[in-house]
């Protein structure tokens, strides 16, 4: 093979290996380092004055946070921790060495909020996500949001 395959091999390999797109409809927020991101949908509106958090209508309705933790060793939580928090079994989505996801409220009536957390690891500590949402925001769309969590793309 010569020079031109092996620059046409290379760069195949190149846009193959590139980050997928952003869907249509979502957007992405970064941290305030640029470490970590999440996707939100288009409508959730985001400060253009402070970085890592969106809302729908307004903080009360729902809001979506990504954070780093640069030089955080990722790890998932014990068993004595997950007591301490009160989180039931149940709510523990994963608790693994890839991602660590529950649900930490449950709303009590259509007026009080639900929340998901996430954490995983980032390219040098770990990155997290917690969104918070009224019962009349679909849950589908909060775990989407809090699953989407990972290092910012280059």
């Amino acid at each position: 093979m010569g020079y031109f395959g092996v620059v046409a091999l290379f760069a195949l390999w190149l846009s193959g290996a590139a980050p997928a797109s952003v869907p249509a409809g979502l957007k992405v927020l970064k941290d305030p380092k640029g470490a970590c991101q999440i996707t939100v949908p288009e409508a959730w509106n985001s400060s253009s004055e402070q970085a890592g958090w969106a809302v729908l209508r307004d903080a009360t309705t729902a809001i979506a946070v990504v954070t780093s933790q640069p030089g955080q060793a990722f790890k998932p939580l014990p068993e004595s921790l997950l007591k301490m928090l009160g989180i039931p079994k149940e709510k523990i989505f994963e608790n693994s060495a890839k991602r660590v996801y529950y649900q930490d409220k449950i709303a009590a009536g259509p007026s009080d909020t639900n929340a998901f957390s996430v954490m995983v690891p980032g390219k040098a500590g770990t990155c997290s996500s917690r969104v918070v949402f009224l019962p009349e925001v679909p849950e589908e769309t909060a775990r989407k949001i809090v699953l989407s969590v990972g290092p910012a793309a280059e």
